[in-house]
C-alpha cells in the first residue's frame, strides 16, 4: 500500500517547464499549466482540519519528499473540489465528490482520534497512517464513523482516482516520468522502440546519468 517514493533522478536535469515557450507547447497547454502553478496554497474548499487530514493522506498515497516534491497535492485537491470538477457522473452508492471527500476525511480523522486520543490523522506517525489507510483499502473500517460513506469504495473510487491524477497532471509529475506535455502540436517522429525525439527527455540509465543530464539540458 502507500506509497512509492517519487524521484526526478530517472531523468536527470530535465525540467518540462523549459518547454513552455517552445513549439512543444501550444497556448491552451500554457494556460492550463500556468493555472495549476498558480493554485492557492491555502484552503478554499477545505476547513483547516480537513486540509491537514487531506494533506497527510495525499503524502501517504504519493510519497514525496518534504515540500511535496514541487507538487502541492492538497492544494490541487482543494481547488478540484471547490470547482467541483468531477467525473461527469455519480455512482448511485457514492455521494457527490465534494461530499464524499468531506465525509471520508471526517471519518478518517475520527477513527484516528478514537484509537489514539488527542491525535488526529495528521498527527499520527507515517506507519500508523499507513495502517489506517490499508484498513480502509481492505474494507476494515466499517464502524458507525463511516455511516455516511463506505470506506473501501471511497478509497478505490476517490483516493486512487483523484490523488495520483493530480500528481501526474502537474509539471513535477511530468518531470518524474519524462513527459513533455500533450503530443499536440509537435507530435512524434521517431516511433521505433528505444528511440527518442530531440524534444523528449533522456532517461538516466545506470552508468549513463551524465549523458542523460547533458541531453536533457537541450530538450525543448
Amino acid at each position: 500500500m502507500p506509497g512509492a517514493e517519487i524521484t526526478r533522478e530517472r531523468f536527470p536535469g530535465y525540467d518540462v517547464l523549459a518547454k513552455r515557450d517552445t513549439p512543444s507547447w501550444d497556448e491552451p497547454t500554457r494556460q492550463v499549466i500556468d493555472a495549476r502553478l498558480r493554485t492557492p496554497l491555502v484552503p478554499q474548499f477545505f476547513t483547516a482540519i480537513e486540509w491537514d487530514v487531506a494533506d497527510a493522506l495525499c503524502r501517504r498515497i504519493v510519497a514525496l519528499e518534504d515540500g511535496a516534491g514541487g507538487t502541492p497535492l492538497v492544494a490541487l485537491l482543494d481547488a478540484k473540489l471547490l470547482a467541483d470538477h468531477g467525473d461527469g457522473f455519480r455512482e448511485s452508492d457514492m455521494p457527490y465528490m465534494p461530499e464524499a471527500w468531506r465525509a471520508a476525511l471526517a471519518a478518517l480523522d475520527a477513527e484516528a482520534r478514537a484509537r489514539r486520543p488527542g491525535h488526529g490523522f495528521a498527527q499520527l506517525a507515517g506507519d500508523a497512517q499507513d495502517e489506517l489507510l490499508t484498513q480502509m483499502q481492505r474494507g476494515g473500517l466499517d464502524n458507525d464513523r463511516w455511516a455516511a460513506i463506505d470506506a473501501k469504495k471511497f478509497f478505490e473510487r476517490r483516493v486512487l482516482v483523484d490523488v495520483p491524477a493530480l500528481y501526474y497532471g502537474h509539471p513535477a509529475g511530468w518531470n518524474a516520468i519524462g513527459f513533455g506535455g500533450p503530443a499536440s502540436p509537435r507530435g512524434y517522429v521517431r516511433l521505433d522502440g528505444n528511440r527518442r525525439d530531440p524534444w523528449d527527455a533522456a532517461e538516466g540509465r545506470p552508468g549513463h546519468e551524465q549523458e542523460a543530464r547533458r541531453l536533457n539540458r537541450h530538450v525543448v
